[in-house]
């Protein structure tokens, strides 16, 4: 049976930041998910006025409490035999951490099929910039029962514990990371002046890259996420998802900033999530399970 069946679940979870303005965290993800069909049921695990970069800013995190109160109505809500899958992006604290692991499980003795996505945001090319006991949190709670975690090169590199400075050191990081799939996005390219992401699977190890674009608004990492699961429920093969995933982001990202915006612009582009037109280059790599027999 395929997802996109009229009876199957169609609903996703997402588990991230929320801002008045921008799109990062649930602001993009949500919008992705629902342009490309998919109801979405959005849990804030911050509120913020704008994304941190752009400066100092309120930050209000639900009490531990309150928020694990949260996710138990909706693990007991009669609708969740709805979800397809859950996405999780950045948390607030650590202990959120363990109500969507227990969320994920619910979801999952209600529907065995769906999809649980993590993506572990934590850090960037400057470190980690969330405290280290949420950065464990992720990496030893959630990251382990996701079936695909899709952290960025830095975030990887600080769950590995070792410097990722080629592709051959990324893909032997993402083979020992837990879930069975990893899209690692900011991964090395082989295009001169490129960057990529980077799919290993059980059986294949696949790079879609494209150029690199110098200041990128943020909200990529969300983007790239909410989009590359909507393609999984679409029923899409690993290839054809992470290419055309990558091509819709870089599209957005492209337009985005030729003119000179400083956030995603998702309203203006939301054509490019369905039907982008972006050439991103696909290329397959040796994966690490065969190049242990070799």
């Amino acid at each position: 049976m395929n997802l996109v069946e009229a009876d199957a679940p169609r609903a996703v979870i997402v588990v991230s930041s929320h801002v008045a303005r921008g799109s990062v965290g649930n602001r993009a993800a949500v919008f992705a998910l629902e342009t490309l069909g998919y109801p979405v049921w959005a849990v804030p695990t911050v509120i913020l006025p704008w994304h941190p970069g752009h400066g100092r800013a309120t930050r209000i995190v639900p009490e531990p409490e309150q928020f694990a109160a949260l996710m138990k109505d909706l693990e007991q809500a009669p609708w969740l035999g709805e979800v397809a899958g859950v996405l999780s992006g950045y948390l607030g604290n650590a202990e959120q951490a363990h109500a969507v692991a227990s969320l994920v499980q619910a979801v999952r003795a209600k529907n065995p099929r769906a999809i649980y996505i993590c993506d572990p945001v934590m850090g960037d090319a400057g470190g980690l910039y969330v405290a280290e006991p949420l950065a464990r949190a992720l990496r030893d709670v959630l990251v382990p029962i996701a079936d695909i975690a899709t952290p960025n090169r830095y975030e990887l590199e600080w769950m590995a514990g070792v410097k990722l400075d080629d592709m051959r050191s990324v893909i032997a990081a993402a083979n020992e990371a837990g879930p069975a799939t990893m899209l690692v996005t900011s991964a090395p390219a082989m295009l001169a002046g490129g960057i990529g992401n980077l799919l290993l699977t059980q059986s294949a190890a696949l790079l879609a890259e494209h150029r690199i674009i110098e200041r990128p608004p943020n909200g990529l990492g969300d983007l790239t996420a909410a989009v590359f699961l909507a393609r999984l429920l679409d029923g899409q093969p690993a290839a054809k998802a992470l290419q055309s995933t990558t091509a819709a982001v870089y599209e957005i990202l492209a337009r985005t900033a030729k003119r000179g915006g400083d956030e995603l612009q998702l309203e203006t582009d939301a054509q490019s999530l369905s039907h982008p037109m972006a050439m991103v280059q696909l290329r397959h790599l040796m994966h690490p399970g065969r190049d242990r027999r070799a």
